[in-house]
This record gives structure tokens, C-alpha cells and sequence, in this order.
């Protein structure tokens, strides 16, 4: 066990705060008795530790108190970092019941410190989400139901209570892009906060705003079947009628469509199939059959 001075921060409030040699046992091997506390290990020399700072204190205040987290700065307190043997920073842990149950090194994108985040909140059981995660859940199922105006008033209604809830923005971008109004759709999502910017569900719901404005313009699908039948070779024509087809709701077909471009022509204007082919994947639900089989299909095809 650590054997640190156990002498409190009194200077410290809040989520977030600094320790030292003096106020570690109370900071964070006594304080993860009841809440998982993250300890940041840092220099102020260090770049990327600037960089994963912020971060890691954004996601802290989201989790609105399921989580604490402590800064520790190594050239001043060397025997803390000696004893967890910190080797290089950034380097960050998680405690919980007094132990590190968690942890990683070197500046990591926003999504992974959310994951991270999201993983000490369950750890803890200290999730205060669970209403809203049912409100997101109720307007799901609205607006598979088609009832979508009344499920974009419930997303951002759940917004308004948690301005980072990634399902909830994500939600209210998927319900105007039903109605229709892809202009206000994409206004949302370019309001959304930085840090949700390369949330799963932002990017979900980008690629589905993508397609839209595809769709928008999608040619009639029997003219580009006719013409793909007597040219197989126009690679224009071919992807048009993989855009056309997903716009009438048959995603399977365009992919077929879109992988028999990417045979016949994986270079043809600069990649479009393939990067067609990963706009419509991350538009799917992660564990989408069609996405799995058509991501397996086009590894294949690249790595043959």
C-alpha cells in the first residue's frame, strides 16, 4: 500500500484538483473508497500532457461527480511517481476501492478519454444518467415509429438537460434529417460542443446526413440500371445508381454496387467507392449485419 502523508488538500475543491506527496492518501486512495478517481500525471514541460489535460477535465465535469480526478505534477512530487513507477507522461490512472483498476499512457483522442470515463462511471455505479438514457431510449423508439418531430422534441429536451450527450445530439440530428430539414440538421451538428465532435454517434449521424444530401440528388434508379447493364465499365454510372438505390431505402443493393466499382476500379476518382462504402458503414448501427459483411467483404477485396 501507498505510504504517503495523509494530510487533506483543504485548498482544493471540486471534481478536479491538484495533490501533492503530503495530500495523496486522502485525495485519492481515501477518496476512490467512494467514487473512482483519475490521477494525471504530468510536467509542465510537456506537450501532449497540455493537450490530454483538458480533455481529461472536460470529461470529468460531464460525468458531473461519478468520477474525481487529481493532477499530479512530477517534478515536483517524484516520490509519487517513482512509487506507481511513472515512466513517462502523460501517463494516467484510475483508482477505485483504494487500487488502480485502470489506465493508459500518452496524449489518447476524445473518444477513447470517454471511454475511458464512461468505463470508471460503471465501475463505480455511480451512472446518474439513467433517466435520461431512458428519455433517449423512448424518443429512439419514436422516431423508428416515424413519429419524428415528436422525437426531435425529446432529444432536445435531453439535450437542454445534458449538452454532452452524444445519443441525444446524435438523435436530434437523425430526427430532422426525417423530416427533411437537412439544413437545420446540419446547423445542430455543427453546434455541437469540440469535444463530441468524434463521438460514434456525431459521426453516425454525419454520415447519415451525408448520404441525405445524396439522396436529394439521386438519379431514377431503372435509367442507371439500363445504362449499368449496357456499359458495365461506366464507373460514373455505376456509382450513381449505388447512391440512387440507397436513397430508396436499399442499402445491400448499393453496397454490392459500390464493392463491384471498387473490383473493377478500386482508384477510380480518387477512391469515391471506398470512401462511399465507409460513409454508408458508419451511417449503420455498429453491429449492423450489412455493415460487418460488407466491411469483411471490402478488407478482402483490398488486402487480396
Amino acid at each position: 500500500m501507498l505510504e504517503f502523508g495523509q494530510a487533506p488538500n483543504a485548498g482544493a475543491t471540486g471534481d478536479i484538483k491538484d495533490t501533492t506527496e503530503a495530500t495523496f492518501m486522502a485525495d485519492v486512495v481515501e477518496a476512490s473508497q467512494t467514487v473512482p478517481v483519475i490521477v494525471d500525471f504530468w510536467a509542465t514541460w510537456c506537450g501532449p500532457c497540455k493537450t490530454l489535460g483538458p480533455m481529461l477535465e472536460d470529461a470529468v465535469r460531464a460525468a458531473k461527480g461519478a468520477v474525481k480526478m487529481v493532477k499530479v505534477d512530477v517534478d515536483q512530487n517524484q516520490a509519487i511517481a517513482q512509487q506507481l513507477r511513472v515512466q513517462s507522461i502523460p501517463t494516467v490512472y484510475a483508482f477505485w476501492k483504494g487500487q488502480p483498476v485502470d489506465g493508459f499512457q500518452g496524449a489518447v483522442p476524445q473518444s477513447e478519454i470517454k471511454a475511458f470515463v464512461d468505463r470508471l462511471v460503471q465501475t463505480g455505479g455511480g451512472d446518474e444518467s439513467g433517466g435520461l438514457d431512458e428519455a433517449v431510449t423512448a424518443a429512439e423508439e419514436m422516431l423508428a415509429q416515424g413519429a419524428a418531430q415528436d422525437a426531435a422534441q425529446t432529444f432536445a429536451a435531453i439535450v437542454g438537460e445534458d449538452k454532452s450527450n452524444a445519443k441525444a445530439y446524435g438523435g436530434l440530428v437523425r430526427a430532422y434529417i426525417a423530416m427533411g430539414d437537412l439544413d437545420q440538421a446540419e446547423a445542430i451538428l455543427n453546434g455541437a460542443d469540440a469535444a463530441l465532435s468524434h463521438a460514434p454517434e456525431l459521426e453516425a449521424a454525419h454520415a447519415q446526413l451525408e448520404l441525405a444530401k445524396q439522396a436529394a440528388n439521386a438519379g431514377p434508379v431503372s435509367e442507371l440500371t439500363q445504362t449499368v447493364e449496357a456499359e458495365p465499365d461506366n464507373h460514373q454510372a455505376r456509382f450513381d445508381l449505388a447512391q440512387a438505390l440507397y436513397a430508396r431505402g436499399e442499402p445491400d443493393a448499393a453496397v454490392d454496387q459500390l464493392l463491384e466499382l471498387f473490383r473493377r476500379d478500386r482508384e477510380w476518382n480518387e477512391g469515391a467507392a471506398k470512401t462511399q462504402l465507409f460513409t454508408i458503414f458508419d451511417a449503420l448501427p455498429p453491429q449492423d449485419p450489412l455493415a460487418r459483411t460488407g466491411r469483411r467483404r471490402l478488407s478482402s477485396m483490398i488486402f487480396a
